[in-house]
């Protein structure tokens, strides 16, 4: 809550390394606004709420926690066999089996899903570098 992206971390990094958080930035923007606005069969459905869930609960289990986010979306929104498939994509991929990929959303499409890994890849690499970089700030001051 008082080290997020979009206010410390991305200033940090630009001032270490020129112009990589324009990068960076727009590569988690670009994941996490990816969308075809469908759901399984459904169509025109807005999937920013359960995108929001996603990134959120990866940084959850991350120890980063956000004040203006309600975590009760996260429980409504994903359910038991997704979030086993989250920890372990996001903690412990090479544990990551096909089997658990097929246990999760079965009436989804495969490019849903594999959305659905790139936001936790995302939300991954997003936490490790908020540690890096508070760790840095921490250091310089």
């Amino acid at each position: 809550q008082d080290y997020t992206w979009e206010n410390h971390g991305f200033s940090l990094v630009n001032r270490l390394y020129s112009d990589i958080g324009h990068l960076l930035d727009e590569k988690f923007r670009m994941v996490y606004n990816l969308t075809y606005n469908t759901m399984a069969t459904h169509e025109d459905v807005d999937t920013t709420t359960l995108r929001r869930a996603l990134f959120n609960y990866v940084h959850c289990m991350y120890g980063i926690r956000y004040d203006d986010y309600d975590y009760g979306e996260v429980n409504q929104l994903l359910e038991r066999s997704l979030k086993v498939y989250i920890k372990t994509v996001t903690c412990y991929p090479e544990r990551t089996t096909k089997r658990m990929y097929d246990s999760y959303w079965r009436q989804f499409k495969h490019s849903e899903k594999v959305h659905v890994n790139l936001l936790l890849m995302e939300a991954r690499m997003q936490a490790e570098l908020l540690y890096a970089l508070r760790a840095i700030t921490r250091h310089l001051t």
